[in-house]
């Protein structure tokens, strides 16, 4: 074979699959279609768990600087950094959880980091690799790919798609794509306007919404919801649908920037077929209301990482592998369900007026507003054990803990490795594969001790008080970091 996994897509998903199963020992193989990386803005922000995934990876310093320049962006852009839900920037985010974070960073630089991070692990990118085919037999996946020299085979273990929401790899391993069409198209760009004083006020319109400040305008427009996606966005099409949602015709100048995108909510059947797999945009696509799309990519690219690696190095059971699809398809799903929620919230007419001010009244009510904030982070989300967990924090996944007033939980995880954070960790067997930390308190005060796998799920705990050596620690082990037989 010519490689253990391939990952088709360098986007951040791909990125950080890729370096988490180099930190795993495995050695993957990163195609991308793109001759080089772009600077288009997308995202502009990753959520509590996917930041505190990557301070855990060592990058927090690089994430709370740009998170400052991230913070005077928001609030100068919206004269906010409180959330929304369906743009009611009314969501405190400190409140609904406090000590954990999410970080403003733009996906540009995010990306710079991770190539940064996955060139540190010896891993490079191999731009201007087209996907083209893909074929699976029962020990390897063939792919064809086209480079700037001619064709090329490649044969893999795996393959991984994480290629965006036109994927290949999703539509030549036939995975399905049901979901909805689309209620909108937002256009976003940075521009000159010419007869700004034609417009509106800012907000909500008739015919739509409409966003514009100093050299810059955007549109939600729920007159035109199939456009020509594959074209690239012009200053044309951006003043037709100025003029579709506000009824003004204005000319635009020095357009640049230019970002389009709809509503659409769609997710693959299953996330795994066979040796193929699935992760972020190629797996599932939604309106990025509520900035929720980076950090479900990338949780999907921490949760297929290390069992993917431990199936490549053949020491894991097949239930492990089978395990991503499980855990993270419902929390695509859960993530579609609310956004479609928030586009039927941004639909233009009086009716839809009068239920967002019921909405904002609402979210005015802290139990409300904790509620959706949690809901937007997916802090709240656990996932099922497949075995008796009694502690409430099991499943979930772990916050920033400090280990005996000195050793953050940033620094041990570095590695990678999972953790049995333990006061009598050396008498108990791990194997080779679980590092055991003795410890005398966590900072947590609901901890004694916790297992932890290595995308920082809960995998088992104890409270302060419990029985330290259950029978639930032995099966949690053998669960997830046993050698299969």
């Amino acid at each position: 074979m010519d490689a253990d996994v391939v990952v088709v897509g360098a986007g951040p998903v791909g990125l950080l699959l890729a370096a988490e199963l180099a930190l795993a020992g495995v050695r993957p193989t990163v195609l991308e279609r793109l001759a080089a990386p772009t600077e288009q803005p997308k995202a502009r922000g990753i959520g509590v768990l996917a930041a505190e995934a990557l301070r855990r990876r060592g990058l927090g310093a690089d994430l709370d600087r740009e998170h400052e320049h991230g913070l005077r962006a928001l609030a100068r852009d919206h004269g906010t950094t409180r959330t929304h839900f369906a743009w009611i920037h009314k969501i405190d985010q400190d409140a609904a959880d406090p000590g954990r974070h999410g970080a403003l960073i733009g996906q540009p630089a995010l990306e710079r980091l991770l190539r940064d991070h996955l060139r540190g692990l010896g891993v490079r990118v191999r731009h201007g690799h087209t996907v083209t085919g893909l074929r699976q037999g029962p020990d390897e996946a063939t792919l064809t790919v086209e480079t700037s020299t001619g064709e090329q085979r490649l044969t893999a273990g795996y393959v991984v798609g994480c290629d965006g929401g036109h994927s290949a790899v999703r539509r030549l391993a036939g995975f399905g794509f049901p979901g909805t069409p689309p209620l909108m198209t937002v256009r976003y760009a940075h521009a000159e306007v010419r007869g700004r004083d034609l417009l509106p006020p800012p907000g909500r319109l008739p015919g739509g919404t409409l966003f514009h400040d100093d050299g810059m305008i955007a549109t939600f427009d729920f007159a035109d919801t199939a456009p020509d996606r594959s074209a690239p966005l012009t200053a044309e099409e951006v003043r037709d649908s100025v003029r579709r949602v506000a009824g003004a015709d204005v000319s635009l100048t020095a357009f640049r920037d230019g970002l389009r995108f709809t509503d659409q909510a769609r997710q693959a059947d299953a996330y795994r077929r066979g040796r193929v797999l699935l992760a972020g945009d190629a797996a599932h696509v939604h309106s990025p209301n509520g900035g929720q799309g980076l950090n479900l990519g990338l949780m999907d690219a921490m949760n297929l990482g290390w069992k993917l690696a431990a199936a490549v190095r053949g020491g894991a059971s097949g239930a492990l592998l089978d395990s991503y699809d499980a855990e993270r398809h419902p929390v695509g799903a859960a993530v579609l369900h609310n956004t479609r929620a928030q586009s039927a919230l941004l639909a233009p007419g009086p009716h839809v007026d009068a239920l967002r001010d019921i909405v904002s009244d609402l979210m005015d009510l802290p139990e409300v507003n904790r509620h959706l904030g949690r809901l937007l982070s997916g802090v709240g989300h656990h996932y099922p054990l497949p075995y008796p967990a009694a502690h409430p924090a099991a499943g979930a996944h772990c916050p920033p803990l400090t280990i005996d007033d000195t050793v953050s939980l940033d620094r041990l995880a570095v590695t990678g490795r999972p953790l049995l954070l333990h006061p009598r960790a050396k008498r108990i067997d791990t194997g080779d594969r679980v590092e055991a930390v003795p410890i005398g308190k966590l900072s947590d005060d609901r901890l004694a001790a916790v297992l932890l796998r290595p995308d920082g799920v809960i995998a088992w705990a104890a409270a302060p008080g419990d029985d330290l050596e259950p029978a639930a620690l032995r099966q949690a082990l053998d669960t997830w970091f046993a050698r299969s037989r």
